[in-house]
Protein backbone atom coordinates (compact mmCIF):
# COMPACT_ATOMS: atom_id res chain seq x y z
CA UNK A 1 0.00 0.00 0.00
CA UNK A 2 1.04 4.90 -3.62
CA UNK A 3 3.09 7.71 -1.73
CA UNK A 4 1.00 10.48 -1.99
CA UNK A 5 0.12 11.24 1.27
CA UNK A 6 -4.00 10.67 1.54
CA UNK A 7 -3.47 6.93 0.40
CA UNK A 8 -2.26 5.53 3.56
CA UNK A 9 0.42 3.74 2.13
CA UNK A 10 3.01 3.37 -0.34
CA UNK A 11 3.44 2.16 -3.75
CA UNK A 12 5.93 -0.27 -4.75
CA UNK A 13 8.48 0.77 -7.43
CA UNK A 14 6.51 -0.90 -10.63
CA UNK A 15 3.23 -0.58 -9.64
CA UNK A 16 0.46 2.31 -9.51
CA UNK A 17 -2.12 1.74 -6.86
CA UNK A 18 -1.95 0.50 -3.18
CA UNK A 19 -3.46 -2.71 -3.74
CA UNK A 20 -1.91 -4.52 -6.40
CA UNK A 21 -3.13 -7.63 -7.86
CA UNK A 22 -1.81 -10.93 -8.30
CA UNK A 23 -3.78 -13.64 -10.00
CA UNK A 24 -2.73 -17.18 -8.41
CA UNK A 25 -3.66 -19.79 -10.88
CA UNK A 26 -3.40 -23.46 -9.70
CA UNK A 27 -4.21 -26.86 -11.45
CA UNK A 28 -4.45 -29.82 -8.75
CA UNK A 29 -2.25 -29.13 -6.14
CA UNK A 30 0.42 -27.22 -7.45
CA UNK A 31 -0.04 -23.56 -7.58
CA UNK A 32 1.40 -21.32 -10.13
CA UNK A 33 1.13 -17.59 -10.10
CA UNK A 34 0.55 -15.24 -13.49
CA UNK A 35 0.91 -11.31 -12.71
CA UNK A 36 -0.93 -8.93 -13.70
CA UNK A 37 -0.81 -4.90 -12.87
CA UNK A 38 -3.93 -5.22 -12.11
CA UNK A 39 -4.74 -3.08 -8.91
CA UNK A 40 -8.24 -2.32 -7.92
CA UNK A 41 -11.06 -4.57 -8.31
CA UNK A 42 -13.67 -2.76 -11.21
CA UNK A 43 -16.43 -5.06 -12.43
CA UNK A 44 -17.97 -2.89 -14.88
CA UNK A 45 -17.87 -3.20 -19.05
CA UNK A 46 -15.30 -1.15 -20.94
CA UNK A 47 -16.13 -0.32 -23.99
CA UNK A 48 -14.07 -2.45 -26.92
CA UNK A 49 -12.63 -0.96 -29.71
CA UNK A 50 -12.05 -2.22 -33.34
CA UNK A 51 -9.06 -3.50 -34.60
CA UNK A 52 -9.35 -0.71 -37.24
CA UNK A 53 -8.66 2.21 -34.87
CA UNK A 54 -4.84 0.98 -34.58
CA UNK A 55 -5.19 0.20 -30.73
CA UNK A 56 -6.19 -2.93 -28.42
CA UNK A 57 -9.64 -3.26 -26.61
CA UNK A 58 -7.10 -4.52 -23.30
CA UNK A 59 -3.48 -4.50 -22.51
CA UNK A 60 -4.19 -8.05 -20.54
CA UNK A 61 -6.88 -10.76 -21.17
CA UNK A 62 -7.23 -13.81 -18.55
CA UNK A 63 -9.58 -15.93 -20.69
CA UNK A 64 -11.36 -18.65 -19.68
CA UNK A 65 -10.58 -18.51 -15.80
CA UNK A 66 -12.38 -19.78 -12.68
CA UNK A 67 -13.14 -16.61 -11.10
CA UNK A 68 -12.59 -16.48 -6.83
CA UNK A 69 -13.26 -12.48 -7.02
CA UNK A 70 -12.87 -12.54 -2.82
CA UNK A 71 -16.82 -11.66 -2.08
CA UNK A 72 -17.21 -15.42 -0.71
CA UNK A 73 -19.37 -16.33 -3.62
CA UNK A 74 -19.24 -18.92 -5.59
CA UNK A 75 -16.56 -19.07 -8.47
CA UNK A 76 -17.38 -18.24 -12.04
CA UNK A 77 -15.89 -19.01 -15.25
CA UNK A 78 -15.63 -15.78 -17.27
CA UNK A 79 -12.84 -13.83 -19.00
CA UNK A 80 -11.17 -10.77 -17.29
CA UNK A 81 -9.73 -7.41 -19.53
CA UNK A 82 -7.36 -5.37 -18.06
CA UNK A 83 -6.58 -1.81 -18.92
CA UNK A 84 -3.18 0.11 -17.24
CA UNK A 85 -3.73 -0.22 -13.51
CA UNK A 86 -7.12 -1.70 -13.52
CA UNK A 87 -9.75 -4.51 -14.02
CA UNK A 88 -11.71 -3.13 -16.75
CA UNK A 89 -14.12 -5.88 -17.60
CA UNK A 90 -15.47 -9.32 -16.24
CA UNK A 91 -17.55 -11.35 -18.69
CA UNK A 92 -17.15 -13.01 -22.18
CA UNK A 93 -14.69 -10.88 -24.54
CA UNK A 94 -14.59 -13.20 -27.68
CA UNK A 95 -12.79 -11.08 -30.15
CA UNK A 96 -11.48 -8.22 -27.77
CA UNK A 97 -7.76 -8.03 -28.68
CA UNK A 98 -4.91 -7.29 -25.93
CA UNK A 99 -1.70 -6.94 -26.12
CA UNK A 100 -1.26 -9.95 -23.78
CA UNK A 101 -3.43 -12.98 -23.82
CA UNK A 102 -2.86 -15.42 -20.95
CA UNK A 103 -4.64 -18.50 -21.04
CA UNK A 104 -5.97 -19.82 -18.05
CA UNK A 105 -8.40 -22.67 -19.15
CA UNK A 106 -8.27 -25.18 -15.74
CA UNK A 107 -6.73 -22.25 -13.43
CA UNK A 108 -7.80 -20.36 -11.03
CA UNK A 109 -8.09 -16.10 -11.11
CA UNK A 110 -8.75 -14.23 -7.87
CA UNK A 111 -6.95 -11.18 -6.39
CA UNK A 112 -3.41 -10.84 -5.00
CA UNK A 113 -3.48 -11.76 -1.10
CA UNK A 114 -2.73 -9.16 1.96
CA UNK A 115 -0.09 -10.16 4.43
CA UNK A 116 -1.79 -8.42 7.36
CA UNK A 117 1.55 -8.99 9.63
CA UNK A 118 4.41 -8.90 7.45
CA UNK A 119 7.88 -9.04 9.18
CA UNK A 120 9.58 -8.32 5.70
CA UNK A 121 11.03 -4.74 6.80
CA UNK A 122 14.54 -5.85 6.55
CA UNK A 123 14.88 -8.53 4.00
CA UNK A 124 13.09 -5.83 1.22
CA UNK A 125 15.87 -3.65 1.73
CA UNK A 126 18.71 -6.25 0.84
CA UNK A 127 16.03 -8.14 -1.95
CA UNK A 128 13.37 -6.35 -3.47
CA UNK A 129 11.66 -8.77 -5.35
CA UNK A 130 10.18 -10.59 -2.29
CA UNK A 131 9.60 -14.05 -4.21
CA UNK A 132 8.96 -16.13 -1.16
CA UNK A 133 5.41 -13.86 -0.65
CA UNK A 134 4.61 -13.10 -4.65
CA UNK A 135 4.98 -16.76 -5.40
CA UNK A 136 2.50 -17.71 -3.03
CA UNK A 137 0.01 -15.09 -4.18
CA UNK A 138 0.45 -12.20 -1.75
CA UNK A 139 1.23 -9.02 -2.96
CA UNK A 140 0.62 -6.56 -0.33
CA UNK A 141 2.41 -6.71 2.65
CA UNK A 142 1.68 -4.68 5.99
CA UNK A 143 4.00 -3.90 8.54
CA UNK A 144 3.95 -2.47 12.35
CA UNK A 145 2.63 -4.83 15.16
CA UNK A 146 4.19 -2.51 17.54
CA UNK A 147 7.33 -2.02 16.13
CA UNK A 148 7.72 0.16 13.11
CA UNK A 149 10.84 1.06 11.23
CA UNK A 150 10.26 5.05 12.36
CA UNK A 151 10.09 6.98 13.85
CA UNK A 152 13.88 6.32 15.13
CA UNK A 153 16.09 8.83 17.11
CA UNK A 154 19.86 8.42 17.19
CA UNK A 155 20.47 5.73 19.89
CA UNK A 156 16.93 3.75 18.19
CA UNK A 157 19.43 3.79 15.23
CA UNK A 158 22.77 2.37 17.32
CA UNK A 159 21.19 -0.18 18.64
CA UNK A 160 19.64 -1.94 15.45
CA UNK A 161 22.45 -1.42 13.55
CA UNK A 162 24.58 -3.28 16.26
CA UNK A 163 22.36 -5.94 16.51
CA UNK A 164 21.97 -6.54 13.08
CA UNK A 165 23.03 -10.11 12.00
CA UNK A 166 22.90 -11.63 8.74
CA UNK A 167 21.01 -8.91 6.95
CA UNK A 168 22.98 -5.51 7.06
CA UNK A 169 21.97 -2.56 6.16
CA UNK A 170 22.33 1.25 6.60
CA UNK A 171 19.24 3.52 7.86
CA UNK A 172 18.90 5.96 5.51
CA UNK A 173 15.58 7.01 7.30
CA UNK A 174 14.28 8.51 10.75
CA UNK A 175 10.57 8.93 9.93
CA UNK A 176 8.30 5.87 9.61
CA UNK A 177 7.67 7.79 6.16
CA UNK A 178 11.03 8.45 4.78
CA UNK A 179 11.34 4.83 5.21
CA UNK A 180 8.67 3.68 3.08
CA UNK A 181 9.47 6.34 0.85
CA UNK A 182 12.95 4.27 0.54
CA UNK A 183 11.98 1.26 -0.07
CA UNK A 184 9.81 2.74 -3.17
CA UNK A 185 12.76 4.09 -4.57
CA UNK A 186 15.27 1.07 -3.87
CA UNK A 187 12.17 -0.47 -6.14
CA UNK A 188 10.31 -3.61 -4.81
CA UNK A 189 7.87 -6.03 -6.01
CA UNK A 190 5.36 -5.91 -3.45
CA UNK A 191 3.10 -3.13 -2.38
CA UNK A 192 3.99 -2.20 1.13
CA UNK A 193 2.09 -0.05 4.54
CA UNK A 194 2.52 0.03 7.63
CA UNK A 195 1.57 0.37 11.19
CA UNK A 196 3.19 3.19 13.55
CA UNK A 197 4.36 0.98 16.52
CA UNK A 198 3.45 2.08 19.94
CA UNK A 199 6.61 0.17 21.16
CA UNK A 200 8.63 2.12 18.76
CA UNK A 201 7.21 5.74 19.57
CA UNK A 202 7.52 5.08 23.57
CA UNK A 203 10.95 4.28 22.89
CA UNK A 204 11.77 6.98 20.80
CA UNK A 205 10.65 9.14 23.67
CA UNK A 206 11.40 7.04 27.03
CA UNK A 207 13.23 4.69 25.77
CA UNK A 208 13.24 0.86 26.88
CA UNK A 209 12.68 1.76 30.74
CA UNK A 210 9.38 0.26 32.34
CA UNK A 211 8.01 3.26 33.74
CA UNK A 212 4.85 5.49 32.84
CA UNK A 213 5.30 8.13 30.73
CA UNK A 214 5.02 11.73 31.94
CA UNK A 215 2.13 14.29 30.56
CA UNK A 216 4.77 15.71 28.80
CA UNK A 217 6.70 12.22 27.16
CA UNK A 218 2.74 11.22 26.17
CA UNK A 219 2.69 14.82 24.21
CA UNK A 220 5.62 13.87 22.34
CA UNK A 221 4.36 10.72 21.97
CA UNK A 222 0.98 11.33 19.89
CA UNK A 223 3.32 14.41 18.05
CA UNK A 224 5.00 11.67 16.28
CA UNK A 225 2.15 9.72 15.74
CA UNK A 226 0.51 12.88 14.33
CA UNK A 227 3.54 13.23 11.76
CA UNK A 228 3.33 9.42 10.60
CA UNK A 229 -0.46 9.80 10.20
CA UNK A 230 0.03 12.56 7.88
CA UNK A 231 3.26 10.92 6.40
CA UNK A 232 0.53 7.76 5.17
CA UNK A 233 0.65 5.32 8.69
CA UNK A 234 -2.25 3.00 8.60
CA UNK A 235 -2.78 3.77 12.11
CA UNK A 236 -1.16 2.35 15.35
CA UNK A 237 0.33 -0.87 16.23
CA UNK A 238 1.12 -2.60 19.15
CA UNK A 239 2.81 -5.55 20.47
CA UNK A 240 1.50 -5.82 24.79
CA UNK A 241 3.19 -9.42 24.95
CA UNK A 242 6.43 -7.99 24.48
CA UNK A 243 8.66 -4.80 26.11
CA UNK A 244 8.80 -2.00 25.58
CA UNK A 245 5.13 -2.48 24.14
CA UNK A 246 3.90 -4.00 27.83
CA UNK A 247 5.26 -1.20 29.67
CA UNK A 248 2.34 1.01 28.20
CA UNK A 249 -0.41 1.94 30.26
CA UNK A 250 -4.29 1.57 28.81
CA UNK A 251 -4.57 5.43 29.09
CA UNK A 252 -1.08 6.18 27.14
CA UNK A 253 -2.75 3.79 24.12
CA UNK A 254 -6.39 5.25 24.58
CA UNK A 255 -4.06 8.73 23.74
CA UNK A 256 -2.15 7.46 20.98
CA UNK A 257 -5.29 6.10 19.32
CA UNK A 258 -6.96 9.08 19.79
CA UNK A 259 -4.04 10.45 17.75
CA UNK A 260 -4.81 8.13 14.82
CA UNK A 261 -8.16 8.02 14.74
CA UNK A 262 -8.45 11.87 13.50
CA UNK A 263 -6.31 10.49 10.67
CA UNK A 264 -8.90 7.66 10.19
CA UNK A 265 -6.48 5.13 11.09
CA UNK A 266 -6.91 2.63 12.99
CA UNK A 267 -5.92 0.39 16.20
CA UNK A 268 -4.45 -2.99 15.76
CA UNK A 269 -2.80 -4.99 18.73
CA UNK A 270 -0.95 -8.31 19.72
CA UNK A 271 -3.04 -7.90 23.19
CA UNK A 272 -1.36 -7.61 26.35
CA UNK A 273 -2.18 -11.56 27.01
CA UNK A 274 -3.84 -14.98 25.49
CA UNK A 275 -3.90 -16.96 28.35
CA UNK A 276 -4.87 -16.61 31.86
CA UNK A 277 -6.10 -13.08 31.30
CA UNK A 278 -7.30 -13.68 27.78
CA UNK A 279 -10.30 -12.18 28.26
CA UNK A 280 -9.12 -9.30 30.33
CA UNK A 281 -6.66 -8.54 27.43
CA UNK A 282 -9.34 -8.44 24.98
CA UNK A 283 -11.94 -6.03 26.99
CA UNK A 284 -8.67 -3.42 27.29
CA UNK A 285 -8.16 -3.53 23.36
CA UNK A 286 -12.28 -2.86 23.51
CA UNK A 287 -11.95 -0.16 25.99
CA UNK A 288 -8.88 1.40 23.76
CA UNK A 289 -11.28 1.39 21.13
CA UNK A 290 -14.51 2.99 22.45
CA UNK A 291 -12.61 5.66 24.36
CA UNK A 292 -10.42 6.35 21.65
CA UNK A 293 -12.76 6.33 18.96
CA UNK A 294 -11.05 4.40 16.51
CA UNK A 295 -11.51 0.53 14.41
CA UNK A 296 -9.89 -2.01 16.27
CA UNK A 297 -8.89 -5.26 14.96
CA UNK A 298 -6.55 -7.95 17.16
CA UNK A 299 -3.48 -9.88 15.55
CA UNK A 300 -3.99 -13.49 17.16
CA UNK A 301 -7.27 -13.85 18.82
CA UNK A 302 -6.41 -17.73 20.82
CA UNK A 303 -6.46 -19.17 23.96
CA UNK A 304 -3.09 -20.73 24.85
CA UNK A 305 -3.31 -23.53 27.23
CA UNK A 306 -5.81 -25.73 27.44
CA UNK A 307 -7.23 -24.84 30.43
CA UNK A 308 -8.02 -21.41 28.80
CA UNK A 309 -9.50 -23.20 25.27
CA UNK A 310 -13.08 -22.48 27.06
CA UNK A 311 -12.50 -18.96 27.16
CA UNK A 312 -12.35 -18.53 23.25
CA UNK A 313 -16.09 -18.57 22.90
CA UNK A 314 -16.30 -15.04 25.08
CA UNK A 315 -13.78 -12.61 22.97
CA UNK A 316 -15.71 -14.51 19.95
CA UNK A 317 -18.58 -13.46 20.20
CA UNK A 318 -17.57 -10.13 21.92
CA UNK A 319 -15.36 -8.77 19.14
Amino acid sequence: MNSEKQGRGYKSGYSEQLLGSLFAAHRSLKVRIALVTALMIFFSPAPLHTAAEGSFDFDIIIKNGLIYDGSGGSPFKADLGVKGDRIASVGVLRGASARTVIEAKDLAVAPGFINMLSWSTASLIIDGRSQSELRQGVTTEIFGEGESMGPLNPEMKRRTISAQGELKFDIAWTTLCEYLSYLEKRGISPNVASFVGAGTVRENVIGLDNKRASAAQLGKMCELVRIEMEGGALGVGSSLGYAPDMFATTDELIALGRTAAKYGGMYISHVRNEGDALIEAVEELLCISREAGIAAEIYHLKAGGERNWPKIDGPKSTV
